[in-house]
Formats: C-alpha cells, sequence, structure tokens
C-alpha cells in the first residue's frame, strides 16, 4: 500500500470513530417529532364526564361547531389555575383583561420578542460549536446555553433550607 492510500484509509477510520462518538442519546425536548407511527401522548387530553340536563325540554336546539360541554378546554382551564376567568378565553386565546394586567404589572418592553430573538440570534451564533463539531453535526445545544441553565436540584435543597414546600423531584441522573 502507498502512503497516500494509507492517509485516505485512516481518514476513512477517524471519521467512522468520530461519527461513532457522535451517536448519543438525545433528550426527546430537542427531538419535537414523534419518534414512530405510534400515538403522540401529548396529543390525547381526557374528555370531561358527561352531565345530564334537569330539563331536555328546556335545551336549545344544537348549533353546527358549536363547542360540547364533554369537550376539553385545557386554555380555559389553565387561565383559571392562574387566576382569570374561563369565559375570556375565546378563539385560541386568552381575552382576559384582568389576566393580561397582572402578567403586566411590572411594566411591558415594546418589542421584547424581535428583541430577544436577534439577542439569541447573536448568542447562537457565537457559541456555533468548534469546525469538526459543525461537519459532524454535533449537538452544542446543552454546552453553549449551560451557563444560563438552572441547577434544579441545588434550587429544589435552597427552597427545602427555606421551610418552603416542594414536589418530589426524579434523583439525580434520572431526570431524562
Amino acid at each position: 500500500m502507498s502512503g497516500r492510500m494509507v492517509r485516505i484509509a485512516g481518514l476513512f477510520l477517524l471519521s467512522g470513530m468520530l461519527t461513532a462518538c457522535a451517536a448519543g442519546d438525545e433528550p426527546r425536548l430537542l427531538n419535537l417529532r414523534a419518534p414512530g407511527p405510534g400515538p403522540d401522548e401529548f396529543a390525547v387530553v381526557p374528555a370531561k364526564p358527561l352531565q345530564a340536563p334537569r330539563d331536555y325540554a328546556a335545551l336549545p336546539p344544537p348549533l353546527p361547531g358549536a363547542a360540547n360541554l364533554a369537550d376539553p378546554t385545557p386554555d380555559a382551564d389553565a387561565a383559571a389555575a392562574l387566576g382569570g376567568s374561563r369565559a375570556a378565553v375565546t378563539g385560541g386565546g386568552v381575552r382576559d383583561p384582568g389576566l393580561v394586567a397582572y402578567a403586566g404589572r411590572f411594566g411591558v418592553a415594546p418589542g421584547i420578542r424581535s428583541q430577544l430573538a436577534a439577542e439569541d440570534l447573536q448568542f447562537r451564533r457565537e457559541n456555533d460549536g468548534l469546525l469538526l463539531e459543525r461537519v459532524f453535526n454535533v449537538n452544542t445545544y446543552f454546552k453553549a446555553y449551560r451557563p444560563q441553565s438552572l441547577d434544579q436540584y441545588a434550587e429544589l435543597e435552597r427552597f427545602r433550607r427555606a421551610g418552603l414546600r416542594t414536589p418530589a423531584a426524579p434523583p439525580e441522573g434520572l431526570e431524562r
């Protein structure tokens, strides 16, 4: 074998080794598509229990496309849990002025979404990984955002030391 053939074989071997290293188990949060043709467990919302009316004769006539009392209403349930009104949730959004005022009680910066998007794009450009990480499509998401992430177990202990009731958390290492 010539020296050139040995170098080419070495490059193929090196690329195979690097590719094998990148085949780690990625968390599902970065994979937003279902892994197969099976059902999506987050698309299943249980129906509310059926209710019998007190007087069947007093029922209004059925309207095509109208909501059923047994249909799930997760948006209205979330608004009620946050202190808003269930009736204020219409057409895919919360329209409760009290809830909106409470959420913006410390002020609202105009254009905050576009400002955050521009800042995040700049941050990602500055932390896009090394050349080989980009060439071999290695995920650098967690490495880039590590300084901004919250240590959930340290916060859990801090809350418990302060005497606050906290929910149970999985043991460290089993959070995925």
